[in-house]
């Protein structure tokens, strides 16, 4: 069974492959949010394909949203650190 680092060190925040932690607790609620829904569905008797291809879609939106959300997070923070606030010297245009 492989073993897999959640917490990286004091003080940062908790991160599970990739994903950051206030981007985690939103892909758990997401899932069990679909899980409740997809179990009432099934106890209330809709036809199982449809609660079946209800849930992959349904669990498919958070999967797909978290990930997306949290490599918008990073590119945005590197972006901020990576930028110069000011220049040290102007640029100057070579004339040719």
């Amino acid at each position: 069974m492989a073993e897999y680092s959640i917490n990286k060190g004091i003080g940062r925040s908790a991160e599970f492959q990739g994903l950051k932690a206030q981007y985690l607790f939103i892909f758990a609620g997401g899932l069990l949010a679909v899980f409740v829904i997809f179990v009432v569905m099934y106890m209330a008797v809709v036809s199982q394909w449809i609660c079946i291809g209800f849930g992959i879609t349904a669990a498919s939106v958070p999967v797909y949203g978290t990930f997306y959300l949290n490599k918008k997070t990073i590119r945005l923070s590197t972006a901020r650190t990576g930028l110069p606030t000011k220049t040290i010297r102007p640029i100057r245009e070579r004339k040719i």
